[in-house]
């Protein structure tokens, strides 16, 4: 019964995931916003603002080349260039007479409208960002401290701990994937998106075997490698179709629910029949990121223009990691523990 709400509650998921990625933004169409911005185009201007780094003669005819080419180099490597400005700044007189006029905020370019804050398009992501990455580091770090230091090792200096591999290589996917995350919402730029979207994928379909090897107990490298190869091959066939081919945000979508829902469902199945003393630590983070998973789903605008549904969700997954990463440590002291007195029979 438990097995079958978790399959209900995750078609849900999947199914509100769907919607949410062909819905339109209402704000690109707004005849307003779009004859600012062509406006801007010709001038370089918004209203009574007038971007140094847009050089244009009076004629509407850029000066001395395009105006990509004109940048100082700090925007350039900032990536805040004349077209960009137009969009904000439009977006911001657009919205102050939306809201004058009593309507709610609407999409641009399948964005909220967000303040910028020191140049950072959406702060209140990046520093839950920020925060998910000092969390996996700390997570990793005393995770290492406590295999080389507070566990027994064996005669050779090895550990005992057969996943301790699989765990650095997850520590290391998933300090890329935020750091990456941080950037993105920084800057959205096609670069930073690609990078975003990769660095996730690749964290999401290495959790995912991870999850397999974990729960089943596979211990031998040749079943590893058996286990493993099918998805790191359709992984990395994903990654360069979103990077060399279409950056399909429908079929992207499709693809990291269907994983994320694949190995919650794995961990659930496992924490249910599992004898672990730290399964509780494990049901908190399945069940505290399926809950999270509905941020994703019933999207709001951000609050004051910084604090939007996927920025929540980022905080939510702050305290989930701390849990995560106590359940690894636990772990990894639980099976050093069992090969020990396993090992001390032996030797009796």
């Amino acid at each position: 019964m438990l097995k079958h709400n978790w399959v209900a509650f995750f078609v849900v998921v999947l199914w509100g995931f769907r919607f949410r990625a062909i819905d339109a933004s209402a704000g690109d169409a707004d005849p307003h916003y779009r004859a600012c911005l062509q406006q801007c185009e010709e001038t370089g201007c918004v209203a009574h603002r007038c971007f140094p780094h847009c050089n244009f003669s009076s004629g509407g005819v850029s000066v001395d080349g395009p105006w990509f080419l004109q940048e100082p180099l700090y925007l350039q490597w900032k990536q805040w260039d004349c077209q960009s400005d137009c969009r904000y700044y439009c977006m911001v007189d657009r919205e102050k007479e939306r809201e004058a006029a009593g309507y709610g905020p609407v999409k641009y370019h399948g964005k909220w409208p967000f303040k910028r804050v020191y140049g950072i398009q959406e702060p209140a992501s990046v520093a839950f960002s920020a925060l998910n990455l000092a969390m996996h580091f700390h997570g990793w770090v005393s995770f290492i401290i406590l295999l080389l230091y507070k566990l027994p090792l064996r005669r050779d200096k090895k550990v005992y701990y057969d996943y301790a591999s699989l765990w650095h290589i997850y520590g290391f996917l998933a300090l890329n994937s935020w750091f990456w995350s941080a950037v993105f919402h920084s800057r959205d730029v096609d670069l930073t998106e690609k990078l975003d979207y990769s660095a996730a994928v690749a964290l999401i379909g290495y959790s995912l075997i991870l999850a397999i090897l974990r729960s089943f107990d596979v211990r031998y490298d040749a079943v590893r490698v058996m286990v493993a190869a099918p998805l790191l091959a359709f992984v990395t066939t994903h990654i360069l179709y979103l990077n060399f081919y279409k950056l399909d945000y429908g079929w992207n979508m499709k693809v990291c629910v269907i994983m994320a829902v694949a190995q919650l469902l794995i961990w659930a199945v496992w924490a249910g029949i599992t004898r672990h003393p730290s399964r509780w630590k494990l049901w908190l983070v399945v069940v505290g990121g399926g809950l999270a998973m509905l941020l994703e789903i019933y999207d709001f605008p951000p609050y004051e223009g910084f604090l939007d549904a996927h920025a929540v969700w980022h905080a939510t997954t702050i305290p989930l990691t701390y849990i995560w990463w106590s359940f690894i440590r636990d772990d990894a002291e639980f099976l050093t523990s069992n090969q020990v007195k396993k090992l001390a029979k032996k030797a009796k």
